[in-house]
């Protein structure tokens, strides 16, 4: 049975980097196998191969996890606290990989939420030029209007920065509540709670349903399960583009 990989899918699988950025580390003569350079596009096999990256030997020491929980509101989006009485990590029940969060949702809010222990896959997916809408699903009070969904999309100054534009979609409005679909590409911190609140709203329920390809679902609040290989294959391929 040949084991054999093509070499920046190697390196990315032992988290040196993305797809992409392990072709311009091999292009720039940094990698060798075997004692000798190795060149874009080389096959290795990971059990007999020797591989250095800059002068360093690496190999996948753990199998890649990904997964998607729907975090419910109240736990905080950390490996360890000693202050928080909730972490995410609590829900993780049975995951043995040291599996960690990509990105963040504050204590207030909920949904989506990815663990990996891809360390170049994370780092792509966090990076801020990442340009990876997130799709959230926001309950806002008072009523809006058009002059205040206009300034959400064309960017309001949060922070002393003006807000990048993004996609606001007015989904429903009844009485006092008014459900807005927001897609973002930054990932401030409480970016959406603070655009609301400088255009006058204030944040009900806040709830991530999609990142990149991968979306949500009927997955049952406060619980997990892994990704497809056609979620982890689309990630990859959109991580691949930067």
């Amino acid at each position: 049975m040949d084991n054999s990989v093509r070499l920046q899918k190697f390196m990315a699988d032992c988290g040196i980097a993305s797809r992409r950025k392990c072709e311009e580390i091999i292009s720039a003569g940094k990698v060798k196998v075997n004692g000798h350079p190795a060149k874009v596009g080389d096959k290795v096999n990971p059990k007999k191969d020797l591989v250095t990256v800059y002068g360093k030997k690496i190999n996948k020491t753990a199998e890649m996890r990904y997964i998607m929980l729907n975090k419910p509101r109240g736990y905080v989006t950390t490996v360890s606290d000693e202050h928080a009485k909730k972490t995410v990590m609590q829900l993780m029940h049975g995951v043995k990989e040291r599996v960690y969060p990509v990105g963040r949702l504050d204590r207030d809010s909920e949904g989506l939420l990815l663990f990996t222990n891809d360390g170049a896959l994370a780092n792509a997916l966090m990076h801020p030029s990442g340009n990876i809408t997130k799709i959230y699903r926001v309950t806002v009070r008072p009523a809006v209007n058009d002059d205040m969904l206009d300034k959400l999309r064309n960017g309001v100054e949060i922070d002393g920065r003006k807000t990048l534009p993004c996609d606001v979609t007015l989904l429903t409005e009844e009485d006092d509540r008014v459900v807005l679909e927001f897609g973002i590409r930054e990932g401030r911190n409480r970016e959406i709670r603070k655009m609301c609140e400088a255009v006058g709203l204030e944040v009900a329920r806040l709830k991530r349903i999609a990142e990149g390809p991968v979306k949500l679902g009927m997955l049952p609040l406060g619980k997990f399960r892994d990704l497809t290989p056609r979620e982890i294959e689309k990630l990859q391929k959109l991580v691949d583009k930067k």
